[in-house]
């Protein structure tokens, strides 16, 4: 595998963990990275949905049923979101090409109340993935993640979780596309 350690990750790049990764929080995980600094980082899970609903954990949120997903160990308490388009939120901190982050909830709310932003093109997580200053490099050094910059959109949150660790990999290419067929464990291989 490439050594990671060389490259520096930005706001945007999504961290893929290499296959047999054996931290449950982070097993065939996809982490959108939302930044990056000599402060730490901090990411949000993409392919981990939760049991909950956001109408289950959200007052006011009767309206929309929509899948809430695991961003991480870290503060599980709390609610993150990011949303792909036009910047429609005051406050949403861009992460990419079309690509937000958070912002003011109740605007949200009420944006997705009246249909002016569509569900399909969000995503809210419980909790978050966070590294201390310099914690992700030394992981990257070890090998632990793959820094793919793949641009998100509608489609990439459409797709299904179990597949999106694998589809992206197979998108790089190369040895990362061999990667993408390796068994969950291989001894049963």
């Amino acid at each position: 595998m490439k050594n990671q350690s060389t490259q520096n990750p930005q706001a945007g790049d999504l961290l893929i963990s290499e296959p047999f990764l054996q931290d449950e929080n982070f097993s065939r995980s996809v982490v959108l990275l939302c930044e990056h600094n000599e402060e730490g980082s901090f990411g949000l899970v993409l392919n981990k949905p939760s049991i909950l609903r956001l109408n289950e954990i959200v007052d006011g949120m009767d309206f929309l049923d929509a899948e809430v997903y695991v961003g991480g160990p870290v503060e599980q308490n709390t609610l993150h979101f990011v949303y792909v388009g036009e910047k429609k939120i005051e406050g949403s901190i861009k992460i990419g090409e079309q690509l937000w982050w958070g912002g003011d909830f109740q605007e949200l709310v009420e944006a997705l109340r009246l249909g002016l932003i569509q569900v399909e093109t969000i995503r809210f997580f419980l909790g978050y993935s966070g590294w201390a200053p310099d914690q992700l490099q030394e992981e990257l050094s070890e090998n632990v993640w793959i820094i793919c910059q793949s641009e998100i959109n509608p489609d990439t949150l459409a797709n299904t979780p179990e597949e999106l660790w694998r589809s992206l990999l197979k998108n790089m290419g190369g040895e990362f596309k061999v990667i993408a067929n390796y068994p969950p464990d291989p001894r049963l291989n």
